[in-house]
This record gives structure tokens, C-alpha cells and sequence, in this order.
């Protein structure tokens, strides 16, 4: 029986410990690409996480009495279109990049129909995602100390269920989709997402409360190392926000300590609250069909 409360959006965002859940889950996602790294970086911007999540919640509703559900290329490339996550072209192209990679492969089909080009993840792209799910989960249970981690872990249908209708309602939801400008142009970069949550994980206890946050020992140069980024693209990234405001340097020149605004970092957490509220009621909702 799940235990723990359905949280509204705004109870998460507001909630006393989601600065430290934030920087929680911030550090599982960076093992995850430490981990995998090449599978993390086909998820590090915001355009192929929603790509990721959309083949994924296709695959596991697969409905084997029903020959065009499941994941297939044309379909994913069609919904890529209908919900305006990316071109078709695109799409096609990410597929082709997950395949070469082993992510996906092409699936056994009792009865092939040589119009579609059925798909599957592998097990190496199952157990990223269903670590990335239970990250979430037990985030989740520090707000209420509830079990979702412990009985999704128990129950691997929950998973299955939840995943689903969680992506769904995210590709649909604005500030999910759009996340606002002040962390935009980082999330729509290739590694951007995995920057942003290095810069969370150092947030201090008390970061919530102060125009101006300190986040001393960061450097550009250290980042591109650990993440793998162009030195160039990554102070790229850093300049349209220093531009805007949104965080800077105390001395000239990237050097000293460098600083985030409240801005920043509240509009960092408006956009994961959609997120967690998202997969909390998903969760919820899963449990109840398995009663």
C-alpha cells in the first residue's frame, strides 16, 4: 500500500526541504551520467529529455493485442510533430543516433507489418530510466516519509504505469515544456541540463533566503573537464546569464567567487516542482490500479 501524501505543485515548491531534495536529486542525476555518460548526454538537453520520456512512456504502453501500439519509429516521429517536441527530421535522426548507441533496438514482432518499424529499449536504457525514477521517488518520500521508493522498487509495474502518464502530462505542460528564459538557454543546450544541476547540488542550506547566493570553488574551466563540454559553448551558456543578471562573478573575468540570484534559482525551482508534482500524482494514480 503507497504510503505518503499527493502533493500539490505549489506545497512542493514551497515545501521547507525542497532546496535540499533539489540538490538530491541534482547529484543522482549526475551519477546517472557519470554512470552511463553517453546515455546521459543523449538526455542533456531539455528537446531530447522530452524525446526521451515520449519513446519511453510509447514503449512501455505497448498493448500487444493492438498492432500499432508500442513504440515505432513513424509513430514516435509523428507525435515529435503533433506535440511540437521536435521536427520529424529531428526525431528520426535521435532514433537513429539511441539505435547506434544500443539504447533501442529493433523489436522480435510476432506479426511483422513491414509499414512500421517497431522498436524497444534496451536494458541498458531501462535501467537508467528506472533509476532516474526512483531518484524521484525517494526525493518524493523526504517531503512526507513516505514508501514510493520502496514500493516501486517491490512492484516494477508501478514503474510501467506511472512513467507513462507522467511524460504525457509533461510534454503538454507549459511550464515543463517552456521553461522560463533565466534557465532556458541552458536546458536547450546539449549537456546544458547536467551544468545546471551541478550548480544546484552547491546550493547552500540557507540559499533561498538571499538576493545574491555565493557558490564558492566553481570554475568554467573545471565544469567543461567534468561534464565533457566545449570550453567555448560553456561560457556561451554562462554569458547570456550573466548578461541577464541571473548570476555573474566578483572579480572581472570569471574570476572569484561566482554568484546565482534569487531569480535563478527560484525559477530553476518553479520548473522541477512541475515535474515532482507531476510524477507524485502519476505514482498515486498507479498504485490505485494495482489496489
Amino acid at each position: 500500500m503507497l504510503t505518503g501524501r499527493l502533493h500539490t505543485r505549489d506545497e512542493i515548491l514551497h515545501h521547507p526541504l525542497f532546496l535540499s531534495i533539489e540538490r538530491q536529486i541534482a547529484l543522482h542525476l549526475i551519477d546517472i551520467h557519470k554512470r552511463a555518460p553517453r546515455l546521459a548526454r543523449l538526455a542533456a538537453s531539455h528537446q531530447k529529455w522530452l524525446m526521451t520520456q515520449t519513446l519511453f512512456a510509447m514503449h512501455a504502453g505497448r498493448d500487444r493485442g493492438n498492432p500499432r501500439s508500442g513504440l515505432t519509429a513513424g509513430r514516435m516521429m509523428q507525435v515529435a510533430k503533433e506535440f511540437d517536441l521536435a521536427s520529424k527530421n529531428t526525431a528520426a535522426s535521435f532514433l537513429a543516433e539511441l539505435i547506434a548507441y544500443k539504447f533501442l533496438r529493433d523489436a522480435a514482432d510476432e506479426t511483422p507489418d513491414r509499414r512500421l518499424r517497431r522498436l524497444e529499449t534496451t536494458e541498458a536504457s531501462e535501467e537508467a530510466m528506472a533509476s532516474w525514477f526512483q531518484g524521484h521517488m525517494a526525493c518524493l518520500d523526504q517531503l512526507d516519509g513516505g514508501n514510493r521508493a520502496n514500493l516501486t522498487a517491490d512492484t516494477p509495474r508501478l514503474f510501467l504505469l506511472a512513467q507513462p502518464r507522467a511524460a504525457r502530462a509533461l510534454i503538454q505542460d507549459p511550464v515543463w515544456k517552456e521553461p522560463r528564459s533565466s534557465i532556458g538557454h541552458f536546458l536547450w543546450s546539449d549537456v546544458g541540463g547536467l551544468v545546471l544541476h551541478d550548480l544546484i547540488s552547491r546550493l547552500p542550506d540557507d540559499a533561498r533566503e538571499h538576493d545574491r547566493t555565493l557558490l564558492k570553488g566553481v570554475t568554467i574551466s573545471e565544469i567543461a573537464s567534468d561534464f565533457g563540454i566545449s570550453l567555448t559553448n560553456l561560457k556561451r551558456m554562462f554569458k547570456k546569464a550573466e548578461t541577464d543578471g541571473m548570476l555573474g562573478w566578483e572579480n572581472p573575468r570569471n574570476r572569484g567567487t561566482l554568484w546565482l540570484s534569487k531569480t535563478f534559482i527560484e525559477d530553476y525551482f518553479h520548473w522541477q516542482s512541475a515535474k515532482f508534482a507531476e510524477l507524485d500524482s502519476a505514482i498515486h494514480w498507479a498504485a490505485g490500479q494495482i489496489r
